[in-house]
Formats: structure tokens, C-alpha cells, sequence
């Protein structure tokens, strides 16, 4: 595995060997339920802009929103703007590599935690993203699919096989791997390390994980017309401007409500603005 991912890993930016914790951090924010080629450009812009949690704590919340927009679930932002000020007032301004301190930290869970720890300082965390998932269930468990809610057999097969292996590299790997080629919907078998040993190849490609659940559609969704608004109130827009931004009363009424209860949102007396802290 550590051999293919050498000759094949892409070239991400925020794998670069002089990256820093707080890089990779902010990359991890980033790729929480938003693709890569999305992500790479963002990246960098918020990098050169905020390239330390100093940075970023500083900045004010209006300015991380807008440097946001395009990533979508901008609550993330908030987020990790929130993780910035406590990595300053509590840890001197350096990510901690400790699992246990980086889950004290908004908008970080078991994953982010693990994966941060793994890739920022090399540890062997349990790195359990759906595509290090899947390759796991496929390759030692000889099942097609992973049911939507990580199980404690999946984290002790996963915890027996890093603590085998090359634990962070080894991770890195295998989440390459299923990025690539042993995809969700068409995986390229013929291409794999793995095929020699796969229990699912070798039971000849069989159908066997949980059903996929639909996706409910994003166009004309409620997180459609958040985004639409928030953009929308990011650009100064007031009134009429925020009513034809989103024709449909009801669901704009909705997503504005939602917009200020979230905190990406406040109140002023022209109508709407972001949030001043």
C-alpha cells in the first residue's frame, strides 16, 4: 500500500512535507462533506490570507464568511474561526496533536481528531473516513457497502490493521486508494494492491452491503436557498434585493430564520448583514 501510494498519491497541496499542523487542520475543515477539486483552490487563498490560527482569530467573522462562500455549510466557518481562538488562548497558538484535546475543539469529531493527528503528526490514529471505510469493508470484510453509521466491529478491525501497519502513512494510503480506485460506484479492480488479497473480489464482486440511501436533491432545497441568501447578505443586499435573491416567501422566511439562529446571520435596522463578531 505505502509503495502504490508513493507512485500514485496526488499531489494536494496541503500534503506538501512543509505544510504546518494548522494547514492541514484547515484542510481538514475544508474536506468535511465538500470534494477536493472544490477545496484545493480555497485552500490556498485562505492559507495565504490567515496562515497561522493567530491569523485567522483575529479576523473578523464577516471577512471569514465571505472567504467561505463556495464551500457550502458555511457553519464550518464559524467554526473553525471559533477552533482558531482557542488554539490561541489555550495552546499558544499550535494545534495540539492530542485526539483528546483536538475533540475540545468546534466543529471537530472523532474523524477530524484522528485525521489531524495522523496526517499534522504522523500518530497512528484510527483514520475512519468512507473511503478508508469501504476499502476496509471490501478488502478484509468481503462486503460491497458500509451501513451510514460507523460500527464498533468496523473501528476494531480498523484499530487491529493500524496498529499492524505504518499507521498514519498507512492511512493515507488506503483513503488515496478508495479516492481512486476502489470507488463507491466503479472500482478499478484490475488497478488495485489490494486485488490479490481482496475477500470481495475474490467472492466475485457480490452486492452485499446495506442499501444506499437517496440523496435528496440540492436544487431548490432549503440549503440551497441558505447559501443563495447568505451570499446574497454577504454582498450588502437589502429588502427587495434579499425577497427577489429567493422568490419563495415561505422557504425564504425559513432559511433567513435558520441563518439566524446558526449565527451567519444578524439582524440590522435596513434588514440583514453578517454577523460583526
Amino acid at each position: 500500500m505505502i509503495r502504490w501510494f508513493e507512485k500514485n498519491a496526488r499531489p494536494l497541496p496541503w500534503r506538501d512535507s512543509e505544510v504546518s499542523p494548522w494547514g492541514i487542520l484547515v484542510s481538514e475543515f475544508m474536506l468535511q462533506q465538500t470534494q477536493v477539486d472544490r477545496v484545493i483552490p480555497k485552500w490556498q487563498q485562505w492559507m495565504q490570507t490567515w496562515p497561522t490560527a493567530g491569523h485567522l482569530a483575529r479576523a473578523p467573522i464577516a471577512e471569514v464568511l465571505r472567504a467561505w462562500q463556495g464551500l457550502g455549510y458555511p457553519r464550518r466557518a464559524i467554526r473553525l474561526h471559533a477552533t482558531a481562538q482557542m488554539i490561541v488562548d489555550q495552546w499558544h497558538g499550535q494545534v495540539p496533536s492530542e485526539e483528546s484535546a483536538l475533540l475540545s475543539l468546534p466543529g471537530i469529531g472523532h474523524y477530524t481528531a484522528a485525521a489531524i493527528s495522523a496526517f499534522a503528526f504522523g500518530q497512528p490514529s484510527v483514520v475512519l473516513d468512507t473511503n478508508i471505510r469501504r476499502v476496509i469493508a471490501r478488502a478484509w470484510g468481503g462486503q460491497a457497502a458500509v451501513p451510514s453509521h460507523l460500527t464498533n466491529a468496523e473501528r476494531l478491525l480498523a484499530s487491529s490493521l493500524v496498529a499492524e501497519r505504518t499507521g498514519a502513512r498507512w492511512s493515507a494510503a488506503v483513503m488515496e486508494l478508495g479516492a481512486l480506485v476502489c470507488t463507491a460506484r466503479a472500482p478499478r479492480c484490475n488497478a488495485c494492491p489490494l486485488a490479490d488479497s481482496c475477500a470481495w473480489l475474490a467472492a466475485g464482486l457480490p452486492q452485499n452491503g446495506p442499501a444506499a440511501r437517496k440523496q435528496a436533491s440540492f436544487v431548490g432545497s432549503d440549503r440551497q436557498a441558505r447559501g443563495v441568501l447568505l451570499k446574497a447578505v454577504g454582498a450588502g443586499a437589502s429588502g427587495s434585493a434579499i425577497e427577489a435573491a429567493w422568490p419563495s416567501d415561505e422557504q425564504r422566511e425559513r432559511a433567513l430564520a435558520g441563518l439566524l439562529a446558526d449565527g451567519l446571520v444578524a439582524r440590522t435596522l435596513e434588514g440583514y448583514a453578517l454577523p460583526t463578531n
